[in-house]
C-alpha cells in the first residue's frame, strides 16, 4: 500500500486543519492506521491511532481532547482533524499503517510498516 499526506501548510495558533491520508493499492480496513509527527530537532513520535476494525482510538497526551483520528466511509482515506493548534504542534505529520501491528505497540513507530511521505504543519502565534 502506498499512503500520500495532505493538508499541511500555515495555520494560526487556534486554528484547526484537517489532515488526510489516502491510500492507494488497498483500503484502511484491518489493523491500525495512525498519526506520528516529528517537530524540528526531535524525534519522531505518536500523535493518534485508529483500530482499523473495531473503532477504538488512541491519543498522544498532548493531543487529546484536541485532535480526532477518524476514517473516511470508503476506508481509503485517514484523516487527522486538529483542533486548537499550539506553536508547539508544529512538526511534519505522518501517516502509517500496520496490519499486523499489536496494541502494546502502537504507540511506537517501528509497530508500522508503511508511511506516508509526510506534511508539515507550521503554527504561528
Amino acid at each position: 500500500v502506498q499512503l500520500q499526506a495532505s493538508g499541511g501548510g500555515l495555520v494560526q495558533a487556534g486554528g484547526s486543519p484537517r489532515l488526510s491520508c489516502a491510500a492507494s493499492g488497498r483500503t484502511f480496513s484491518s489493523g491500525y492506521g495512525a498519526w506520528f509527527r516529528q517537530a524540528p530537532g526531535k524525534e519522531r513520535e505518536f500523535v493518534a491511532a485508529l483500530r482499523l476494525n473495531g473503532g477504538n482510538t488512541y491519543y498522544a497526551d498532548s493531543v487529546k481532547g484536541r485532535f480526532t483520528i477518524s476514517r473516511g466511509n470508503a476506508k481509503s482515506t485517514l484523516y487527522l482533524q486538529m483542533n486548537s493548534l499550539k506553536p508547539e504542534d508544529t512538526a511534519v505529520y505522518y501517516c502509517a499503517e500496520s496490519r499486523s501491528a499489536i496494541l502494546s505497540a502502537i504507540r511506537t513507530d517501528r509497530a508500522y510498516s508503511n508511511w506516508g511521505q509526510g506534511t508539515l504543519v507550521t503554527v504561528s502565534s
